[in-house]
């Protein structure tokens, strides 16, 4: 996975404007019970309503801002106070039960009623579902939506609700040219809408990404193009506009076109309040965000009235959603602290100015918090979503307010946990149709299957790398697999049923992140962990894993290296016990993010020994960055390196090849680009060493390539590598990590899972079986899923890691391997 930080990527999409359209405003108007939220975000707290006592909270099960694909459908969470804090006495899942439909990107309460949006549903066409309460239970009453519906138009992506549920308005920001709301008038079975669209409404306005309702005036937001996803090409940015409409007997008629001097996507949340229009603005002033107001004069012309009075952070996206609390407002700025976020409370003064009374922040965990990302509130109580928390799992923080008016925070909730259920005994065999225990497959069965819950992981700590080790005492086989937090050591001797032994927690002081790596040499495992700190190499002795009598035990390392900080990988050769960290640019000793060199031939001891760049590898000014590679003693038919220490680089925009063998002075052989190249991932040799493949991790997510692509490079002439392939699978899915063993390449495509492929024809792999690790998600582009595998092992089974589910043990069924 590409290693720079989600807080950067984020701050630099809202500098160089959006990326792709995406609702994002949250709103909560007490009174009224006119309760409506939306917002694009994976976590518990993506959208949220207060609404009689109850909270309702989302969770859309994808993480929009960031590409990584569903991996659960969508829903919603009602909570009642009880017990000291927040009961959860209902869930509403999504009807389709599909991933990436985007359900509970809105929300809107009124009452017993309750609208759910999910905008993404039928390629994109949307929907907006309609629940009923009757006692503790929510029942389906009708599906939503838009007439002659076309693929894109994201109908369901905002709902507002009249104060008696007789009416309402959903927003299909992605209709036609510039979106469209659809209004209903009425209850019963008849919800025929009419179509509304604003005058001027400019191409790609985004008109109905918000929207709001209050008695009979309803304000609609066109932003524009919007997204925190800086993978994709930015569209042209907006400055955004709001539309007020009046009811007007069994209509709806356009009053005013509301456009903010200075706007930044201005429309992305909208709020009514007592007759004025509030539009925030998230990416106004360079991110810092604003929130613009609108007023109406007693002959009903509208005009800017300014802004309300707070001073936002740089990158707060201030603004991104709005609600109500009472006389007070709220507005979430999710981007505040590097995404920590928080929500600020204004209040008018005499003159009628909203003036910053307090802040509310709440203690995140994870990479973000994104708190903000959704406020909610009825009168003294309020909800900030923070779905960002946890590593995208989510947290609602609650809020109240006193006699006085101060507000203090309650205790935070989240939906009851859940997962798949472990699988192991007996070995499960892959269908003829294609099916085993739930999991789609083709000529590859199921030995057995741990969550990440019982492997170490608590909530929202995923598992990202995984390696293994065989005592050449005992013969027994064993996974090491990486997790955001640590590292878990798992017996897979009996593969059947796994035994997870321990864990190692990792280097105190550092962070938990997405990346810890790790390869082994002479019985021990070097770690590392990339955008973690102060990390370094945690060596441990495998060996200690034969005296384990009452699992799981916590471990302590046996040495330490500290070199460097943080890194994104370690690559270990075997026959010369040299180790080279790479993409090591997190301080400490970096050498430029290329390869730092370190002899761990006394595994307990490591020593520098120096660093290799090729300075024309690797992205623009990095002085060659390499983010994986593969370190071998050369024994392939270029008879000019033979015996020499040579490494394969994938850095970041090409292969590199650089020899190694002299420490103090390591040298480039030759570096080659592949057509349109987005970013060299990682790569293996094949056993010959004639052939090198390459994963490229970004071609498919920024539509460089249709499908899952591998580079086939002729190395047999280390000097001038030659492209002889680009190998295009039927699907789209990001690859990530792949290993070559026989005639066998192992690809680790994320949600696609692991794909086999046969390559005794080196230059055409055919495809030879799979087994998706992520059931029910669909194949598209982005970061979920298999994370990487290790088909070494003499038994033949194959470990596999899958980051939000756990680890597999799998084997291809006839394999013909070789110890």
């Amino acid at each position: 996975m590409h290693t720079r930080s989600f807080a950067i990527l984020l701050l630099l999409a809202a500098a160089a404007g959006p990326a792709a359209a995406g609702p994002a405003a949250a709103q909560t108007h007490a009174g009224s019970l006119d309760n409506a939220a939306s917002a694009p975000i994976i976590g518990f707290g993506a959208a949220a309503v207060v609404s009689g006592g109850e909270i309702f909270v989302s969770r859309p099960g994808e993480f929009v801002a960031f590409p990584m694909p569903g991996s659960e459908a969508g829903s919603v969470h009602v909570f009642r106070r009880g017990g000291g804090g927040w009961s959860e006495v209902a869930t509403i899942d999504a009807p389709s039960g599909l991933y990436g439909d985007g359900f509970g990107m809105a929300l809107a309460v009124v009452g017993d009623v309750l609208v759910v949006g999910a905008p993404k549903e039928n390629e994109g066409r949307g929907a907006a579902y309609i629940f009923v309460r009757e006692g503790n239970a929510w029942g389906l009453w009708e599906r939503l939506e838009a007439p002659d519906a076309r693929p894109g138009d994201a109908f369901g992506s905002s709902i507002a609700l009249g104060a008696d549920a007789e009416s309402g308005l959903i927003g299909a920001p992605g209709r036609g040219a510039s979106g469209a709301i659809f209004a209903y008038l009425g209850g019963g079975a008849d919800l025929t809408p009419v179509e509304l669209s604003g005058s001027g409404a400019p191409a790609d306005g985004r008109f109905g990404a918000s929207v709001s309702m209050e008695g009979d005036l309803a304000l609609v937001g066109a932003p524009g193009p919007f997204s925190l996803n800086s993978y994709g090409p930015a569209p042209q940015f907006q400055a955004g506009t709001g539309y007020v409409f009046r009811r007007a007997n069994d209509g709806w008629d356009e009053v005013a076109r509301l456009t903010p001097a200075g706007g930044g996507a201005a429309g992305l949340s909208t709020l009514l309040v007592n007759g004025e229009a509030l539009l925030g603005a998230p990416i106004a002033s360079q991110g810092r965000g604003a929130v613009f107001r609108f007023g109406a004069d007693v002959d009903g012309s509208w005009s800017h009235t300014g802004t309300v009075a707070a001073t936002p952070a740089p990158g707060a996206f201030f603004g991104y959603s709005l609600g109500r609390a009472g006389d007070q407002l709220l507005v979430g700025a999710p981007g505040t602290e590097g995404l920590i976020g928080q929500a600020h409370v204004l209040a008018p003064d005499a003159g009628g100015t909203w003036r910053e009374e307090t802040v509310l922040r709440a203690r995140t965990r994870g990479l973000m918090g994104f708190m903000g990302n959704s406020v909610a509130a009825d009168g003294g109580l309020a909800v900030i979503g923070a779905p960002g928390s946890e590593f995208f799992e989510g947290i609602g923080f609650v809020f109240e307010r006193d006699t006085d008016g101060a507000w203090s925070e309650a205790t935070p909730f989240h939906e009851a946990e859940s997962g798949m259920d472990a699988v192991t005994g007996e070995e499960r065999r892959c269908s003829d149709d294609g099916m085993v225990a739930g999991f789609d497959c083709a000529d590859v069965d199921l030995v057995s299957f741990l969550p990440a819950r019982e492997v170490g992981g608590s909530r929202g700590i995923m598992v990202s790398d995984i390696w293994g080790w065989v005592d050449p005492q005992t013969g027994r086989e064993y996974a090491i697999l990486g997790r955001f937090d640590g590292t878990s050591f798992i017996d897979v001797t009996d593969a059947g049923n796994p035994v997870y032994l321990g864990n190692l927690q990792l280097t105190e002081g550092a962070t938990p992140n997405l990346w810890r790596d790790m390869k082994v040499y002479a019985d021990h495992t070097f770690i590392v962990a990339d955008n973690a700190g102060e990390h370094g190499i945690q060596v441990f002795d495998l060996t200690r894993l034969r005296d384990v009598t009452n699992p799981p035990v916590e471990f302590d390392e046996d040495a330490h290296y500290a070199e460097f900080h943080s890194a994104h990988n370690i690559v270990i050769n075997e026959e010369s016990g040299f180790a080279y960290v790479v993409g090591g640019s997190g301080g400490g000793q970096t050498c430029g993010g290329a390869l730092h060199m370190v002899d761990i031939r006394d595994p307990l001891n490591p020593i520098f020994a120096g660093c290799y760049a090729d300075p024309d590898t690797g992205n623009a000014g990095s002085g060659g960055y390499t983010h994986d590679a593969q370190c071998v003693t050369y024994r392939g038919p270029d008879a000019d390196y033979a015996g020499r220490e040579v490494c394969f680089n994938a850095s970041a925009t090409k292969l590199g090849i650089g020899d190694v063998t002299d420490k103090d002075n390591p040298t480039p052989i030759s570096n080659a680009s592949h057509p349109n190249v987005a970013y060299s991932h990682q790569g293996w040799l094949s056993e010959d060493q004639r052939y090198f493949y390459l994963n490229d991790e970004l071609d498919e997510i920024q539509g460089l390539a249709m499908g899952t692509r591998t580079l086939v490079w002729d190395v047999q002439d280390l000097d001038e590598p030659v492209l002889v392939r680009e190998f295009v699978q039927d699907n789209p899915a990001t690859d990530h990590n792949l290993y070559v063993r026989g005639d066998f390449m192992y690809q680790s495509n994320y949600v696609s899972g692991l794909r086999i492929f046969d390559i005794s024809d080196p230059e055409n792999p055919v495809p030879a079986g799979f087994f998706d690790t992520v059931p029910g998600s669909p194949d598209q582009p982005g970061f979920a899923g298999s994370f990487s595998n290790y088909p070494f092992f003499p038994s033949g089974n194959i470990i596999v890691s899958s980051m939000r589910e756990g680890m597999f043990v799998l084997r291809k069924r006839e394999t013909a391997l070789v110890p």
